[in-house]
């Protein structure tokens, strides 16, 4: 049984459902490719799928449109994958369990989707309704957005004929979204050493924490539990008095995610007094973040005597050495815009292997020299400790048009349609838009989306009413252009 059968607009949410009953995870995009080239020929469509997944559909303008100046609609196939950690999900070969409550629609202890499954879910509603009136449309749905705008950057835009981009990847109804801040993924590895070692085998899982979206939700003041790890390991080491050996570590699974656990397991001679210093950091933890992260636990878990290998005492130094002193949040804040952040960090996956502790960091700004510097910063704490630093999926920021009538048209259609102002506004997440506007000369182009709560995150919801809403205005959009 369908369970957003009904829901207006029903065509939008008919695809939403068919997308989320598809895996389509970062880097397991092809069976969503394949369905939306096959969703074109259906309705007889010209379609273009390039060798990377990337999706373009073209139809002509509807009749008395057919001349008009071509738009782009753009939006990415993708989603961020996370989940409780005690729902059982495969995110490679299951779809999502959609649930609807209270005007929302969320998916039952993992991620939604709705960044960037709405957007998907537009244009093929668009696509399939010949009573809507419109210009020429060219539909770009990309691949592996949420790992570094890939799809984007190795997209041939050459094909595209639109000078206007209307871009569906935001998620705040009544904003129109106009500039954004460019990034980089940092990757720190420091090669470890290791020696057998002996002790009570303590389990501690720092979870509870809110997490979020690393770059529209890094301003509400939440803790990283990469972070908070590196606290409690600098804290057991000192009060200790070394009698700490660490044999495994990890923490968090996206680099664009604020990480919502960690774990370490510790072989040690005083299992009551660690228990002591986690209840007390716990404590701490609460306090600090009282009113923006406030069910922070630290649990422990004793799993009796045991021989394992653990961290050479060098290796040690220097993995709690890092995690300690590596930045997280804000760095700066916008001098010339109130209230955006300018530039951030979010150490986003920890991993401990037999050969290295591997950090990948998403480092963003909307100012490039402050992005590259942060990137300087952590490339010199790595080489610091004797580690290799590299970076990869680097993206442009998307600078502010003074110029734009896309952006003054659709302004006006916001204030006719509700009677109110809409906000137009630069955001300090990651949009495609920044690269699309460095390859297409002249491009005007936007981003707009319905209300999405805490995207990236298990209690992703989507607001079934603002879907309605957005995307009346979507097709009065159109109609206008």
């Amino acid at each position: 049984m369908r369970k957003l059968e009904g829901i207006q607009p029903e065509r939008v949410f008919y695809y939403f459902e068919e997308i989320c009953g598809i895996p389509h995870g970062s880097g397991n995009i092809w069976q969503i490719s394949n369905y939306l080239k096959s969703f074109a020929y259906d309705h007889g469509l010209d379609c273009l799928q390039d060798e990377m997944g990337n999706i373009l559909i073209r139809k002509a303008g509807s009749p008395g449109y057919e001349t008009s100046a071509p738009v782009i609609l753009q939006g990415h196939m993708d989603m961020v994958c996370e989940k409780r950690a005690d729902v059982e999900h495969d995110f490679l070969k299951d779809g999502l369990c959609l649930s609807v409550q209270d005007g929302f629609v969320s998916a039952n202890g993992t991620t939604l989707g709705g960044d960037d499954g709405i957007a998907v879910a537009y244009a093929l509603a668009v696509l399939e309704d010949d009573t809507l009136r419109h210009p020429p449309l060219e539909i770009l749905i990309t691949v592996d957005e949420e790992i570094g705008l890939l799809g984007a950057a190795g997209f041939d835009c050459t094909a595209l004929k639109g000078k206007r981009l209307i871009n569906l990847d935001s998620e705040a109804e009544g904003s129109l979204w106009v500039s954004c801040a460019g990034g980089m993924t940092g990757v720190s590895r420091l090669q470890v050493r290791w020696l057998d070692g002996t002790g009570e085998a303590l389990r501690i899982r720092i979870a509870g924490l809110t997490g979020g979206h690393s770059g529209a939700e890094i301003d509400k003041k939440r803790a990283s539990a990469v972070s908070l790890m590196g606290r409690l390991l600098l804290r057991l080491g000192r009060d200790l008095d070394e009698d700490l050996q660490i044999a495994a570590l990890s923490g968090g699974t996206k680099d664009n995610a604020i990480p919502r656990e960690a774990e370490v397991l510790v072989l040690t001679t005083k299992p009551e007094a660690v228990k002591e210093i986690c209840s007390g950091l716990e404590h701490e933890f609460l306090q600090e973040y009282a009113g923006s992260d406030e069910k922070i636990r630290i649990e422990t878990e004793a799993e009796g005597e045991k021989t394992l290998p653990v961290l050479h005492q060098t290796s040690l130094s220097k993995v709690v050495f890092f995690l300690a002193e590596l930045p997280f949040g804000i760095q700066k804040m916008s001098g010339s815009v109130e209230g955006l952040v300018e530039t951030s960090l979010n150490p986003g996956i920890m991993t401990l292997t037999g050969k290295e502790l591997c950090v990948q960091t998403s480092i963003r700004s909307s100012v490039d020299c402050a992005k590259d510097a942060v990137s300087d910063k952590v490339r010199l704490l790595t080489e610091f400790l004797g580690g290799e630093y590299e970076t990869e999926g680097v993206y442009p920021a998307w600078e502010y048009r003074k110029d734009s009538p896309l952006r003054d048209q659709m302004t006006e259609i916001y204030r006719e349609m509700f009677g109110k102002d809409m906000a137009v506004v630069a955001i300090h997440a990651g949009l495609e838009c920044g690269l699309f506007y460095r390859r297409i000369d002249d491009l005007d182009c936007v981003s707009l989306g319905p209300d999405i709560h805490d995207i990236h995150t298990s209690e992703e919801r989507l607001d079934i009413a603002s879907v309605e809403r957005m995307y009346r205005y979507l097709v009065r959009v159109l109609e206008a252009l």
